[in-house]
């Protein structure tokens, strides 16, 4: 593959990456104290807490900031018993956590506070004996029972379950007890356990993950039908840097973080302009480690014009999240590395 026609492919295509994000997740995604004080953070609550399934999860891909009139809220009303679109997709579940967390900060409103411990053991409900989280349940169609890690469904469940168990802000004091804080602790830990677990051997060595593992095998496993089993950049970007972020790795976590980086690091594609950061495909095949790209029809190919136009530009084929690592791993080397066991 040209280097002039993978630059020709990211400008005109807009195939950089793309993170899939909720509607009206800049609202829910306000840090600033003083927001929450205001009679608008208390309507988006009030909102929130409507659209909380009974489950204790949220669906996704809906903008609940959005004002509501009656009938609308009649009808969002109605769907609190379904229980088969709760889910930790594109940052749905996790980001209403952390809005109400800080809402109930500021206002002592134990609604919010209740709301949150609900979706807590709906989290908690979720984790499989091996430590993975699928895309939805309690009930979930097809692919999405795999322990998921396309767009960090699990790196964010990880994430929020570790500031709870450390009780850093705007997860500490009243807002979960002791026992759920314990809890907590134990999840995060089986599923740093279910990451080392489903990392891609290759002839003994660690390598990356797919975005999507087999709850039973473990192995990678297809989601839609662009979607196959791979190498996957960017999703394991954002596993390496959860793995860097534990304060003191094991060897096995140790091998798993330099393996992955050894493994991105080979599979860069660098530009000719030297100042320009290298990018990755998002998908490279499990036999030949080279990009690929998929249409509906379920069959890959080597060049991404051979697809249809509403795939090539509607999924993010190539990023380059993973150059972001190499400074945290410059640091992370010298402190870890030097007293591996090789």
């Amino acid at each position: 593959m040209g280097k002039k026609f993978i630059l020709l492919l990211l400008c005109a295509a807009g195939c950089l990456p793309v993170t899939a994000q909720q509607p009206g997740r800049p609202l829910l995604s306000l840090t600033d104290t003083a927001f929450f004080n205001t009679a608008e953070a208390r309507r988006i609550g009030e909102q929130l807490l409507a659209y909380q399934r009974n489950t204790g999860g949220w669906s996704k891909n809906i903008d609940m900031a959005r004002p509501l009139n009656g009938k609308e809220l009649k009808e969002v009303l109605k769907d609190k018993s379904r229980s088969d679109d709760s889910t930790i997709d594109n940052g749905a579940t996790t980001q209403q956590m952390n809005f109400l967390a800080r809402l109930y900060h500021q206002t002592g409103d134990t609604r919010y506070r209740d709301a949150f411990r609900r979706a807590v053991l709906y989290l908690l409900s979720g984790q499989y004996d091996n430590g993975g989280w699928p895309q939805f349940w309690p009930n979930a169609r097809g692919y999405q029972v795999h322990i998921t890690f396309n767009d960090d469904a699990m790196v964010n469940t990880l994430n929020l379950l570790r500031s709870l168990a450390e009780a850093q802000p705007p997860y500490e004091g009243d807002l979960i007890g002791e026992a759920l804080r314990k809890q907590t602790s134990e999840a995060f830990d089986k599923g740093i356990e279910c990451i080392l677990a489903t990392q891609i051997i290759v002839d003994g060595q660690p390598t990356v993950w797919c975005q999507q593992h087999d709850r039973i095998t473990l192995k990678p496993a297809a989601a839609r039908a662009y979607e196959l089993p791979s190498f996957c950049s960017q999703e394991s970007a954002a596993i390496v840097q959860l793995l860097m972020t534990l304060p003191c790795p094991d060897d096995r976590t140790k091998r798993a973080v330099e393996g992955a980086m050894k493994w991105l690091d080979a599979h860069k594609i660098v530009t000719p302009d030297a100042q320009a950061a290298p990018i990755w495909a998002r998908f490279y095949d499990l036999e030949e480690e080279k990009p690929f790209f998929c249409d509906r029809d379920g069959i890959p190919r080597r060049r991404l014009e051979e697809i249809g136009d509403e795939r090539r530009y509607g999924y993010s084929w190539y990023n380059n999240r993973a150059a972001s690592l190499y400074p945290q791993y410059d640091e992370w080397a010298q402190r870890h590395i030097g007293i591996l066991a090789h």
